[in-house]
């Protein structure tokens, strides 16, 4: 993806914060339209507590960020097996939680 023709310099952005931001606009968009398709009862998994889609997507993103955030604190600014950690996470959370 090639974003040098969008001016994202109004508010100090990146390409890859633009990035992160219109893939979890796209995953809220996702679980919209799932509970408009498929409506869900919330169900109860190794956490013990009902959750629902958003609930476990919310799970997944405040996961991630510790585990990223861990990463660079332990391991340094190399992010390529923070993201594959994170994405496995979130994989058992959804499965499992």
């Amino acid at each position: 993806m090639d974003f040098s023709g969008i001016d994202l310099a109004w508010m100090a952005w990146t390409w890859q914060t633009a990035v992160f931001f219109a893939v979890i606009a796209g995953l809220l968009a996702l679980l919209t339209l799932l509970a408009l398709r498929r409506p869900e009862t919330p169900r109860v998994g190794i956490l013990r507590i009902p959750t629902t889609r958003g609930d476990r997507l919310f799970l997944t993103l405040l996961g991630a960020a510790f585990i990223n955030l861990a990463w660079l604190g332990f391991v340094g600014p190399s992010l390529e097996w923070a993201l594959g950690l994170s994405l496995l996470y979130g994989a058992f959370l959804f499965r499992f939680a």
